[in-house]
């Protein structure tokens, strides 16, 4: 499944509660799931980390969606000629100090 035809699913399942709570409120869930990843991560789980994964995808998608974002458009736009800094592929930019 390509990145707007998953949009467009997650717009199909549930942007009518989304839209209902609103970007700051959709925004604290992000947030969360993202913690909850954190923790699959820690767990090293690969059950567990495919779903955290696709839950914050998911709610990645509604936030673009609720933001009126193409996610997949986006990320093209920004990507397509490499990393958006120094336009190499693969990235060539010097890691920040302390990282």
């Amino acid at each position: 499944m390509r990145i707007d035809e998953f949009q467009r699913r997650i717009e199909a399942i549930y942007f009518g509660k989304d839209s209902r709570r609103g970007l700051a409120g959709t925004f604290m869930w992000f947030s969360e799931e993202v913690g909850e990843l954190s923790r699959a991560l820690r767990r090293r789980d690969a059950r567990e980390l495919k779903g955290e994964f696709a839950d914050c995808l998911a709610w990645l998608s509604t936030l673009a969606s609720l933001a009126g974002v193409d996610l997949g458009a986006a990320a093209a736009e920004k990507y397509a000629r490499g990393c958006p800094r120094c336009s190499e592929t693969p990235c060539s930019c010097p890691e920040p100090e302390g990282v």
